[in-house]
């Protein structure tokens, strides 16, 4: 056939037609031994070679194929997903472009958002890394102030208060929100709600003193802030946003030696 000529594919239940020429792009991959009829793992079923992989990821492959150029959606993230795919077609100059991007140090965002309203303060913590959060989740404890259970002996009024420990809330794997200072219960009593942050473990109520030791928190952290600014002045709502130039994670691929390249001990010892 030639170059010219189209073919069509369905990869993973999505079809796609191209050239013959745009498939053999890279005459060294499994894509062009599979219109040579030299892999039999792709089959031909109902007019179109069937390929049982991630039909998807194979648009952003035969984009690649058809430019020479990676352009990917800026809120792609399954960078490993199709470099494992790449792997698969023996694509050996998209395998290195992948490489490339995920050798590249991306850094961790946190916002802190920050509201302050009369004798209480609202914290709302979001980390692009979810880890970060889980750390802070750890350091973070909200200490509810409770009526102590009355004994029998006990007559004394106001009765005594114990602190019930808690741990922030976590509405999602990217953020926690808590909250400090005083409030008014239904039997018309002060309630407080402390904050602890370790290794400090000082139980803070006023919102501003948490807000100093978070961000302390953070720098020590390796964050460094970048921008505030004021979401709500009517409900005085502050945002501060942070910034850590973090390594990647390392690709790992299992290599396993060859029976004739492996060396005993006692074979080491002879060429020594």
């Amino acid at each position: 056939m030639s170059g010219e000529e189209l073919i069509t594919l369905n990869v993973g239940g999505k079809i796609f037609t191209t050239r013959f020429s745009t498939m053999k792009q890279f005459p060294a991959s499994r894509l062009a031994r599979m219109l040579d009829g030299r892999d039999q793992e792709f089959k031909m079923v109902g007019g179109h070679i069937f390929v049982d992989r991630d039909g998807v990821l194979f648009s952003f492959i035969l984009d690649f194929l058809r430019t020479h150029q990676l352009l990917l959606p800026t809120n792609f993230s399954d960078y490993l997903r199709l470099q494992r795919e790449a792997l698969f077609y023996e694509l050996d100059s998209l395998v290195d472009l992948l490489n490339q991007h995920l050798l590249q140090p991306r850094p961790a965002l946190v916002e802190v958002h920050f509201l302050s309203r009369n004798t209480q303060a609202f914290f709302r913590v979001f980390g692009s890394c979810s880890k970060t959060i889980e750390m802070l989740t750890g350091r973070i404890t909200v200490f509810v102030e409770q009526p102590s259970a009355p004994t029998w002996s006990s007559n004394s009024f106001p009765p005594q208060m114990t602190l019930l420990p808690l741990p922030p809330q976590r509405p999602s794997y990217h953020d926690l929100v808590f909250q400090c200072g005083s409030d008014r219960t239904t039997d018309n009593q002060t309630a407080v709600r402390y904050v602890s942050i370790k290794p400090d473990n000082r139980k803070l109520a006023n919102g501003t003193n948490v807000l100093g030791l978070l961000i302390d928190t953070l720098l020590k952290e390796g964050f460094h802030l970048v921008s505030t600014r004021t979401v709500s002045s009517e409900e005085k709502t502050e945002c501060y946003s942070f910034e850590r130039i973090k390594s990647p994670e390392a690709l790992t691929m299992n290599k396993t030696l060859q029976p004739e390249t492996t060396i005993l001990p006692e074979q080491s010892q002879k060429m020594k």
